[in-house]
């Protein structure tokens, strides 16, 4: 597959940019605690842009679309399950949790605030939320690689391999260099990025179809059930998608 000139400059343009930014937070890193957490002083914007794109980035840009394509709009319960989700992890968890860490020895990690909280002498809990971490955020960070790989493929016009090596490489140069604070500044502009491309992309999309009755007319022959919140769902169904 070729690449065009544009679109490889674009592409490059873009990976040196998140590693200036890796560097660029190296230079505000003084110790460990801003390695570790920013030093704790991540201002409302840039923590809920980044948690945002940490959380939702692949999936919402490119899973869940695809499942509304192929599934009609009932996959949409999992958007709303998310968006409760984390407006209740928000007001009851992170507050509290971000209070609590600082009490328990000034925690930097989970494992630390547990086995603190807990007082595990045994380091029991802190091994096996350790591996916890370790099992699960592999699989998401991994399946998070490849959604940018096969993002650039179709985007850039490149080839899976170069693209899967090219974001890799990128991203773990500026979390290496740059810490907690290169990721979350990071995820602010990818955060932003995405924002625009969701807004934008539907805006457009209906204007090439001729509006929103001919899209509705579009969707609805393919299948009039596409619309339909409850298409071949029953209670635990939903409360599942809810729940993923």
């Amino acid at each position: 597959m070729s690449v065009s000139t544009p679109l490889l400059v674009t592409f490059l343009v873009y990976i040196l940019g998140m590693v200036l930014i890796g560097f660029v937070a190296y230079r505000s890193t003084k110790n460990f605690d801003d390695y570790i957490l920013g030093g704790r002083s991540l201002g409302s914007v840039v923590t809920a842009l980044s948690a945002g794109a940490s959380d939702m980035s692949g999936w919402l840009l490119m899973g869940l679309p695809g499942a509304i394509f192929i599934s009609g709009i009932s996959e949409s319960w999992i958007a709303i399950g998310l968006t409760i989700g984390a407006w209740l992890n928000w007001k009851i968890v992170a507050g509290r949790l971000r209070v609590q860490t600082e009490h328990h020895n000034n925690a930097l990690t989970l494992p630390d605030f547990f086995t603190s909280r807990f007082e595990d002498h045994s380091k029991i809990l802190r091994v096996i939320s350790a591996i916890v971490i370790l099992v699960f955020f592999t699989i998401y960070c991994a399946s998070g690689v490849v959604a940018g790989a096969r993002l650039f493929e179709s985007t850039f016009g490149m080839s899976y391999q170069t693209a899967l090596w090219a974001g890799a490489a990128a991203t773990i140069l500026y979390t290496l260099v740059g810490g907690f604070l290169a990721v979350s500044w990071t995820d602010t502009v990818q955060a932003s990025l995405m924002i625009f491309a969701l807004i934008l992309t539907p805006v457009f999309v209906i204007i090439a179809v001729g509006g929103w009755s001919d899209s509705l007319a579009v969707i609805e022959a393919k299948s009039l059930e596409n619309l339909d919140m409850l298409k071949g769902l029953n209670f635990v169904a939903v409360i599942s998608l809810l729940g993923w």
